[in-house]
């Protein structure tokens, strides 16, 4: 995770929200989909969304939003192609969001630009061949917060949109946050309104939970807990730890070429056809 942090703030040098993530472009192919770009979702700068297109499959198909990971301080859509590339060449429409972020953001604010976004493609599903009974959300670190918590707690969105949710890496504030830089996005270091268990007191969307052996202990941890909150009030659940794999390379198992590293892509795909 040092090594991560590190490496976001020498990309942050080329740009303000630049990630190590685009270097996972890379491996991805740019043909066998088309991208629809910046489409807007709100009124601030980064409230713009790409859509990932299937050429072929079956319509309506389903839909998945995308939010990526950065600590909240990094992240651009245009580095994930690596998403939207492993499920639109499987007939899965992926919606990658932008989304406004720390310094300019604190907490709840991309909470609401994600419920925007959310909003934007329930609106928007069916014009691009999208069914909007199967639209599912998806994100990875900073993003998996968010997914699960707009998935959970019925203040920001309508959660009848929400099929399912497949959380990658996160922290879901079940234990206090230390770090200073967290504790100022999130105005304090134990709020009881940061955390989806919180709000997990009916039922909710499924839930795909995935980290790597490698992960930090408390992702794993965070991941644990979240689990067992969900499954003491009858919600349905799915863990995976994926062996000798981290942070990011739960991310790189989605790349053409990484892909025999773990079945994350197989999962992912396998749990939207599930629900």
């Amino acid at each position: 995770m040092q090594l991560l942090t590190l490496l976001t703030a020498f990309f942050g040098l080329f740009g303000a929200g630049r990630s190590p993530a685009a270097m996972l472009n890379l491996t991805v192919p740019r043909s066998g989909y088309r991208v629809q770009r910046d489409i807007a979702y709100g009124e601030h700068a980064r409230n713009r969304l790409d859509l990932y297109l299937p050429l072929d499959g079956a319509r309506p198909a389903p839909v998945v939003l995308f939010f990526y990971g950065g600590a909240f301080r990094a992240g651009r859509k245009s580095e994930y192609r690596v998403f939207g590339e492993a499920l639109a060449s499987r007939g899965i429409i992926a919606g990658v969001a932008d989304y406004r972020i720390y310094p300019e953001a604190r907490f709840p604010d991309f909470l609401q630009d994600g419920a925007k976004a959310l909003t934007r493609v329930h609106e928007i599903a069916t014009e691009y061949g999208g069914d909007t009974k199967r639209i599912f959300l998806a994100g990875h670190s900073a993003g998996a917060y968010i997914a699960v918590m707009l998935a959970t707690n019925p203040a920001y969105v309508d959660r009848s949109w929400i099929r399912g949710v497949i959380a990658l890496s996160g922290r879901y504030h079940e234990l206090p946050i230390g770090e200073p830089i967290f504790i100022e996005i999130f105005r304090g270091p134990s709020r009881a309104e940061t955390r989806p268990s919180t709000f997990i007191d009916g039922k909710c969307p499924p839930m795909l939970l995935a980290a790597g052996s490698k992960d930090d202990s408390a992702v794993l941890e965070n991941l644990r807990k979240l689990a067992a909150h969900l499954r003491a009030r009858d919600n349905e659940v799915e863990e995976i730890i994926y062996p000798g794999i981290g942070h990011a390379g739960i991310m790189l198992a989605l790349a053409p070429g990484f892909r025999r590293r773990a079945p994350v892509r197989a999962d992912i795909i396998r749990f939207i056809s599930t629900h």
